[in-house]
């Protein structure tokens, strides 16, 4: 990456001083092993640093090349994917996904109990898949018995090629009928799988050959090669751990935890204790990569850039548009994550979008695009500013701490041009 130029992209170096402070603060406080941070603006880095430990337990430092598990900051690359082959003519995003994946062709709706399924008043659609309106789910609620169908049927889910996973979640009925709500989900992998299906390539190879070559993300992968692994990050949680669940959302800090008792993490998993040093059978577009801070600068550049980065035109500029935009109807907003309420946001093609200002309490710019994973990790594309931030480190769950929200505060107030 390249040295950051604050006052050229129009910040106050002397205001984006903040955000060293905020990063370093949590780490002196014991809250977070380490912390990494990135902004970019009109075609400059204004802002890269990184603090703390990528493993306390080595001495490992945290640095701007550490690996992270980035979980559903999959999601929108598993989406421009699907766009990609939508672009080129395989489907329409009103397609019923049975069509293409004919494991669905015989869905049925749970409607009070398992004893009561009714056809869909409509197909769940491809497009359903990327905004999460699908009438699928991932199994940590417990306002309908197909969400204990979903704990049950995927406790090894790990160990599950792509295919047959999606075989076995289209087994389960459906929580709703298909656009009547929003409900976080495996949709996104659904959506993996019909990227293979259309392409006739494994998603993983799809991901190398068609986004992270031609963006030259070289540190981007389903697991950590073996000369990465001295770089991989440990992850970290509160002492006694945690029950993972509806915390794999990017705006659901909370601000109630209390930051003030001195050290409150403990290890959650080493980094080559890891599952992700080894090939994975089950390739998750839903949430299965690592990647590092400036791999995923890469893949936000093309974004924010809408649809091209260094002659390699990914997207076309009408379908980045399409994909930033709000999806969802008046009814379905603000979406929400468990208990979670994400305020002023709704959802477009795998990504979050902000609608209303004033209802999320942080500076901003309506229309901004966004989304995070369950380790914390979080980035957001602001297409009015010409801006983008990223946020990484390895904590579970991510509502822990509102950092993520305290870092785009941090960030903004240091824009001055």
């Amino acid at each position: 990456m390249t040295t950051p130029q604050p006052q050229r992209a129009g910040f106050s170096v002397q205001r984006l001083a903040r955000l060293d402070n905020l990063l370093q603060r949590y780490v002196d406080n014991g809250q977070l092993a380490g912390a990494s941070g990135l902004i970019y603006r009109k075609g400059e880095t204004a802002y890269c640093n990184a603090f703390g430990h990528s493993e306390i337990e080595t001495g490992q430092p945290m640095t701007e090349d550490t690996i992270f598990r980035i979980y559903s900051m999959t999601k929108p690359i598993t989406a421009v994917a699907a766009l990609m082959l939508f672009e080129d003519g395989h489907f329409l995003l009103d397609d019923p996904v049975a069509a293409y994946l004919p494991e669905f062709s015989d869905a049925q709706v749970c409607t009070g109990d398992l004893q009561n399924l009714e056809p869909p008043h409509r197909p769940p659609s491809i497009k359903d898949l990327f905004v999460h309106t699908a009438g699928l789910s991932y199994g940590w609620g417990q306002d309908s018995p197909v969400e204990n169908l979903y704990r049950q049927t995927f406790g090894n889910r790990e160990q599950l090629p792509l295919d047959k996973f999606v075989h076995k979640l289209a087994e389960l009925p459906l929580l709703y009928h298909p656009g009547t709500r929003w409900r976080y989900s495996y949709a996104t992998d659904v959506l993996g799988r019909l990227v293979e299906v259309v392409s006739g390539k494994p998603l993983d190879q799809f991901f190398h050959q068609e986004i992270f070559k031609p963006l030259a993300m070289n540190e981007t992968d389903f697991h950590v090669h073996a000369d990465w692994i001295d770089r991989f990050s440990a992850c970290y949680c509160p002492p006694g751990g945690f029950n993972f669940g509806s915390d794999d959302s990017p705006d659901s800090d909370n601000p109630d935890d209390n930051q003030d008792n001195g050290p409150t993490i403990e290890l959650h998993e080493a980094s080559r204790d890891s599952r992700f040093t080894k090939p994975p059978a089950f390739l998750s577009g839903g949430g299965g990569l690592v990647s590092t801070l400036g791999d995923y600068l890469r893949f936000s550049q093309l974004l924010l850039n809408r649809g091209v980065l260094d002659g390699h035109r990914l997207l076309g500029p009408k379908t980045v548009d399409l994909m930033r935009a709000n999806h969802l109807p008046a009814n379905l907003i603000p979406i929400g994550i468990g208990d979670n309420v994400v305020d002023g946001y709704g959802f477009g093609l795998g990504v979050s979008v902000l609608v209303d200002l004033p209802a999320t309490s942080t500076p901003g710019s309506v229309g901004n695009y966004s989304w995070g994973g369950a380790a914390a990790t979080q980035f957001w594309i602001d297409p009015e500013e010409e801006m983008l931030g990223i946020f990484m480190t390895q904590f579970m769950p991510a509502g822990h701490y509102p950092i993520a929200r305290e870092f785009r505060v941090a960030a903004y107030q240091a824009l001055i041009d």
